[in-house]
């Protein structure tokens, strides 16, 4: 005869088993003797052997209870978990069965997502991901916006969700989820708020916590986003999005090496992941390692064809020619109408290239103008923005202005801001700069663009618009900016030397404002020929930004206003600007670096002319050109696609005659 079964003993070992999985096998294992023909005790028991990773003796119990009992979802659940620790290759299976005997089996969702995407199959997780977030929704009165954001339909959801926060504005589950809709159409600036407000009222919100990190890293933001991936990974180890988020964080604040390992132990266990091999191989091209590179972008096309951003990162890599079988994939492809926008855009400028350099130019320019032209529909861009702030600052900003404001701002020194427009040579001049003992190269730094943006650019609603705000700046306000940049770029410094290079290309827009706040900074102008530049501009698939670079007519007004503006600071700051002509770099590199390296208060080392020597991480797509010393060849690539520029030589105007400045 058992022992008697006492009633609450079932449910004390299930609760048992988070916290105390070996006593929940000893009360299981009691309740199984009590009562043997009793599933559940059988089932804590099986579950409590698993906690323990006593995977066999777990799957011995699981396997005829899942038998016997077909339609039970927890053991189904439970079966699935035990073949997945197992390496049991239809371990997916008994998730599956799981969520269609439960829908609302949040965890069964999210481990099926996790054998999916460990097995390559990113739609197929990125689906149960999707359905593991709307079954984690408990309040019914978001169930039905849950829904619909889990069948795409954002339109419908956000309505919902908004209309709930009127009533409810501090619900931290509404809030997350309509920041999750914001982060899915890449509105990632209110997404952050959003979240922030939803830690402050839910701080132990895991799933909020990593959209947060997410919504900062897209803006740039690494240095703020990894403190929340350390908080989580203490949480979780071995969650494979943390890390792999966490290593892109690292990557923005130049820990490449962390980065590097970070890849190479989820590559260890997520070795079909396609996005891994492409995230690895874009950290491995900034440190230089360019062969192996090419090998992980390779790995990751033969795991994903359709993938093209991998493709892409090929084109990118300048010493690695496509093979006729990649032109072939990639121009069947282009054949297919179902593909979607993004993906039909990185196809275009890849096949570019590679037809580029077969010296097809013809065909390769219209590849490079479709590719443009669908990136620009998807990145609109408004050239009269620039027009109308070029104007605005040569109002507001004159020799006067500046003057009555002497002595705003930190006086720290550190900074060399090179500056310009991208592909103009200003990496180049980074790692020449770089190489010298005082200097340390970081990378293009977002925070002079952060110190705009509070101050209204590229705000419409902003009042006052920038750039008054900027003039409407008292000295202490100033100088808190300027304070505020040298404490966030601090986590770049990794070397302790004197001054670092800021080399965002667009902060030429700014110069006022770093006039105010950091008076005693260097600044370089790196300008090349603009047909040059603009075309290089123009060929290139950028990540994110440089919105103007997708028509040639917006290129050539970008890079007219540039110039105009660049002239007026000139006038009104006569000296604060050293320019530097890429074409004169090459032609007289030692007497272009002697002058650089006197304008930023620094004696002349040898090292920056073996500047090729230097094995710093390089982030932009220059990084293997900057790795061999100054060469000829590229200057003049432009004159191949002459015949259909013209539309850049209009808009370009008399600044193709005086592009070289005063």
């Amino acid at each position: 005869m058992g022992v008697p079964l006492r009633p609450a003993a079932i449910d004390e070992a299930a609760a048992l088993l988070a916290s105390d999985a070996t006593r929940a096998e000893r009360l299981a294992r009691q309740a199984l003797q009590a009562a043997p023909r009793d599933p559940r005790p059988a089932l804590i028991l099986s579950s409590a052997l698993r906690r323990q990773k006593r995977f066999a003796e777990a799957q011995a119990i699981l396997e005829p209870l899942a038998r016997a009992y077909p339609d039970a979802a927890l053991t189904q659940y439970e079966l699935g978990l035990t073949r997945a620790a197992l390496g049991n290759a239809d371990a997916a299976a008994p998730l599956r069965r799981a969520t269609q005997l439960n829908r609302d089996h949040a965890d069964a969702w999210r481990a099926l997502g996790d054998l999916l995407f460990q097995a390559g199959d990113s739609a197929e997780a990125a689906a149960a991901f999707a359905e593991h977030r709307r079954a984690s929704v408990r309040d019914p009165a978001l169930k039905p916006a849950a829904e619909a954001i889990c069948a795409a339909r954002l339109a419908e959801a956000e309505q919902a969700l908004r209309h709930h926060l009127s009533s409810r504005p501090n619900d931290p589950a509404a809030l997350q989820m309509l920041a999750e809709i914001l982060l899915a159409q890449e509105v990632y600036a209110d997404a952050e708020t959003l979240l922030q407000r939803c830690l402050e009222l839910a701080p132990g919100n895991s799933g909020a916590r990593f959209s947060y990190a997410n919504a900062l890293f897209h803006q740039q933001k690494g240095s703020e986003a990894v403190p929340q991936l350390e908080r989580l990974l203490a949480e979780d180890p071995a969650d494979a999005a943390s890390r792999n988020l966490m290593a892109g964080c690292l990557c923005l604040v130049g820990e490449f090496g962390r980065a590097l390992r970070l890849y190479e132990d989820l590559l260890a266990a997520y070795d079909k992941q396609p996005s891994i091999w492409l995230n690895y191989g874009h950290a491995l091209r900034t440190v230089g390692r360019a062969q192996a590179a090419a090998d992980a972008y390779r790995r990751c096309i033969a795991l994903d064809p359709d993938l093209f951003e991998a493709y892409l990162a090929l084109a990118n890599l300048k010493g690695e020619p496509f093979t006729a079988g990649e032109v072939a994939a990639m121009e069947r492809a282009a054949m297919r109408p179902d593909r979607k926008s993004a993906d039909r855009a990185a196809l275009h400028f890849a096949l570019a290239k590679a037809l580029e350099d077969r010296r097809d130019y013809e065909a390769s320019f219209g590849h490079y103008a479709e590719g443009a032209q669908l990136r620009r529909t998807s990145t609109p861009y408004d050239a009269d923005e620039l027009t109308a702030l070029v104007s605005a600052s040569s109002t507001v900003f004159t020799g006067d202005f500046f003057e009555r404001r002497r002595g705003y701002g930190a006086s720290a020194p550190d900074p060399i801001f090179v500056l310009g427009l991208p592909r103009a040579g200003s990496t180049l001049v980074e790692q020449i700069l770089a190489s010298h003992s005082q200097v340390e190269g970081t990378m293009e730094l977002p925070d002079i663009g952060f110190a705009a943006r509070r101050l209204g650019w590229s705000d419409p609603r902003a009042d006052p618009a920038y750039p008054l705000a900027v003039a409407r700046l008292t000295a202490a306000e100033a100088t808190a900016l300027g304070e505020g940049y040298l404490a966030a770029t601090r986590i770049h410094r990794k070397l302790g030397r004197t001054s670092f290079v800021d080399k965002m290309p667009n902060n030429f827009q700014h110069l006022a404002l770093i006039q105010l706040m950091l008076p005693q900074s260097r600044i370089i102008d790196v300008r090349r020929h603009p047909l040059a530049t603009c075309f290089s501009a123009f060929k290139q698939h950028f990540a994110q930004g440089q919105a103007f670079s997708y028509d040639l007519a917006d290129l050539g007004r970008y890079y007219r206003d540039y110039v105009a503006l660049m002239d007026h600071i000139d006038t009104v700051l006569p000296g604060r600007v050293h320019r530097v002509i890429y074409e004169d770099l090459v032609d007289d590199t030692e007497g272009e670096v002697r002058r650089m390296l006197a304008h930023c208060g620094l004696e002349f080392e040898p090292a920056c002319l073996a500047f090729y020597e230097n094995d710093r991480a390089v982030r932009t797509v220059s990084s293997e050109q900057v790795r061999r010393p100054v060469f000829r060849d590229g200057l003049d690539q432009w004159r191949n696609f002459e015949p259909w520029l013209g539309p850049l030589k209009d808009a370009l105007g008399p600044a193709l005659a005086t592009w070289r400045g005063r």
